[in-house]
């Protein structure tokens, strides 16, 4: 009963203040979403540099490549690393590429970061840290491990929680792996599910190095505020910084979000400073001089058909970027625009829900059956999650149907034998186009615990080029193939039923997963 009181304080929803970004919509076209620099770095890019993929296969074989081919960073956040032979794999990689830079040079150039969190990666007598103590007692020089603990986690609740249950308070979220100068951004953990038949999303941004350096820097800064692993599987803070769970918590706070502020805004300042520079040099007045050895040095690179605006959100840090960015998309979509929006987990925050139900948009939502949700066959009290979720869709199925909004917004259920789904973002296709112009991916999945719990980061990616759009439309199209409609009668198929004390416990407890 103890523990419950404890939990008391979280299970009440503070109410967020947003403030909507400033909303300088363009009549047409892509630019219509340039509002998004007012917040955080755009980074403008070639559509050849950005290539989607589809399977979890490709995905892991892709990691393999890159982590082979590295020769300045490899730099990877995930909230764990799991402990099968297709993870040590991915060990035996780093360690072989760690060797080979060892044995070039006298002072070797590649350095490995590695940011997990704290709780799921420590979870067992076998986890993430005994997997990746090999590289740090080898190459003690050359890797970093750090592993983030929510400062919500602390004193009695810390003692009381179970170690099964304690990721519920907070949680690292973020998915980014990246490669010198080339970056992976997906929704999927480093586990062989997420390797084999557990469905995600994925995009490579290719030859993208300011893309690079930022989420190097940012991994950098949660880094900081992290705990260091050291290599007999202890772990310490770095000196002079604030402990987590046994300093401060405002102190500590307020120095994470100092820090990844800072990230944001250094690069924000460097991006502008860059795009002023090439709008100047691209002026009729500008040296032709300049731009003809430009070209004929090779250097002068093609003009930008995509931007890439990272979203980055860390309620706890008092960081709502990607809340506000997110929305503004919902709040402004047109009437006859399309959006379609896919989560693991179904369990969208009230705002979310309100925009929805509340807008001109039409939405497709795709989300997880009961036999594709990551939980289900789970034991004890983690086994009736997925009847949490059919209880959480329901409701807003009949919200749905009591305001007549069927034609309009519909959800459809992912279903693949012997596959559990964990694909999360959105497609916004703008009124008369065919083609998506804009896509959200990355790890959060437009619920209470991504907006108030965890740390999450993910992208905008807006783009003018059809290659890419045909792209993007494919990906989307593949995942809602393996779908069906809700309709009412959906949740009178037996495998719906919902036992009355999943009912009541759901409110009480729906904040947490």
């Amino acid at each position: 009963r103890s523990s419950w009181l404890l939990l008391a304080p979280l299970l009440t929803p503070p109410v967020p203040v947003i403030t909507a970004p400033p909303c300088s919509l363009c009549p047409e076209g892509a630019h219509r979403f340039q509002w998004i620099r007012n917040l955080v770095p755009e980074f403008g890019i070639s559509s050849s540099h950005v290539k989607v993929l589809s399977s979890p296969a490709e995905f892991y074989e892709l990691l393999k490549v890159q982590i082979k081919a590295a020769k300045q960073r490899v730099v990877m956040a995930s909230l764990y690393l799991g402990t099968g032979l297709l993870e040590q794999e991915l060990v035996y990689c780093l360690e072989e590429t760690l060797e080979k830079s060892l044995q070039a040079k006298s002072s070797p150039d590649l350095r490995v970061s590695i940011l997990l969190d704290y709780t799921r990666g420590s979870r067992g007598r076998k986890n993430s840290r005994t997997m990746l103590i090999p590289l740090l007692q080898r190459f003690p020089e050359q890797v970093r491990v750090s592993l983030f603990h929510t400062p919500n986690l602390r004193g009695l609740l810390r003692l009381l929680i179970p170690e099964r249950f304690n990721e519920t308070i907070g949680l690292q979220h973020i998915k980014v792996y990246l490669f010198d100068d080339n970056v992976i951004l997906s929704g999927a953990n480093l586990s062989d599910l997420y390797f084999t038949n557990r469905q995600d999303r994925y995009v490579l941004l290719r030859d993208s190095p300011e893309i690079a350096d930022f989420f190097t820097e940012l991994v950098d800064a949660i880094g900081d505020v992290s705990l260091q692993l050291r290599q007999d599987d202890t772990v310490q803070m770095m000196e002079g910084m604030v402990h987590p769970y046994q300093g401060d918590k405002v102190a500590y706070c307020e120095i994470a979000n100092r820090r990844v502020m800072e990230v944001i805004n250094s690069a924000r300042t460097r991006q502008e400073l860059l795009h002023a520079k090439t709008f100047h040099s691209s002026q009729p007045g500008s040296s032709l001089l300049s731009q003809q050895g430009s070209q004929a040095s090779g250097s002068l690179k093609p003009e930008p058909d995509t931007w890439i605006y990272p979203l980055i959100q860390m309620k706890p840090f008092g960081i709502q970027i990607d809340e506000m960015v997110t929305e503004t998309l919902l709040t402004e979509a047109e009437r006859d625009a399309r959006i379609y929006l896919t989560t693991g987990y179904f369990n969208l925050t009230q705002a979310y829900m309100d925009l929805i139900l509340g807008t001109r948009a039409e939405y497709r939502i795709l989300l997880a059956s009961p036999e594709v949700n990551g939980f289900f066959g789970a034991k004890g009290v983690a086994g009736a999650i997925p009847a949490a979720y059919v209880y959480i869709e329901h409701q807003f199925y009949s919200e749905v149907c009591y305001l007549q909004q069927q034609e309009r917004v519909q959800l459809q259920e992912y279903s693949r034998a012997g596959w559990t789904f964990h694909a999360k973002g959105l497609w916004l296709y703008l009124a008369g186009s065919d083609l998506p112009c804009l896509t959200l991916i990355g790890s959060p999945n437009f619920g209470y615990r991504s907006v108030h719990r965890d740390l999450e980061a993910q992208v905008a990616i807006v783009t003018e080029n059809k290659a890419l759009q045909q792209q993007l439309h494919q990906e989307q199209e593949q995942l809602y193939l393996c779908s069906g409609v809700v309709s009412t009668s959906t949740f009178e198929q037996p495998n719906r039923y919902v036992k009355l004390w999943v009912k009541l416990v759901t409110p009480l407890i729906k904040n947490f997963f």
